[in-house]
């Protein structure tokens, strides 16, 4: 079965840096639902579109077609008192934009009084090298559709 709209494409995939670091390998495959519903990058849905299980690629992506550049206006210092006891780097909570809309923040350092977010995607700002592998593609249900997700083994749980 080809790879086209409204099918579930389910992958192993390794993700390194340019220089070949490997930044994070699949233990178990991943599946998501091709087709322009936001569940992969779309460099990688364009990668694989037309093809079957078994396919095998690489691709080398800049910033802007992975987790995009850096911003800068992401980065907040706000003071340590305004947080809950406990709070430590690597924890992420949601804050506001500056236009309010709700963005995830990473707490990346902790010095002194102050606490350094920044809500930028870790990746962010990295070229990346996708290693993929299709290890299934099958026809989405009705139901899967409509959520715009997958359901079951590799996928959402509801």
């Amino acid at each position: 079965m080809k790879i086209t709209k409204d099918t579930v494409v389910t992958l192993q995939f390794k993700v390194a840096d340019a220089k070949g670091m490997l930044i994070e390998q699949t233990k178990e495959p991943m599946a998501y639902l091709h087709g322009g519903y936001g569940n992969t990058l779309p460099k990688i849905e364009e990668a694989l579109d037309g093809q079957e299980k078994g396919f095998q690629t690489t691709l080398a992506l800049e910033p802007a077609d992975a987790f995009g550049e850096r911003d800068e206006s992401l980065i907040r210092v706000i003071p340590k008192s305004e947080f809950p006891p406990g709070v430590k780097v690597g924890g992420q909570l949601e804050g506001r934009n500056e236009d309010g809309s709700p963005r995830v923040f990473n707490v990346v350092k902790i010095k002194g009084p102050e606490v350094h977010l920044d809500g930028n995607h870790p990746l962010a700002g990295k070229a990346l090298r996708f290693t993929l592998k299709v290890v299934d593609v099958r026809t989405a249900s009705q139901e899967e559709i409509s959520h715009g997700h997958v359901h079951g083994e590799h996928g959402h749980h509801h």
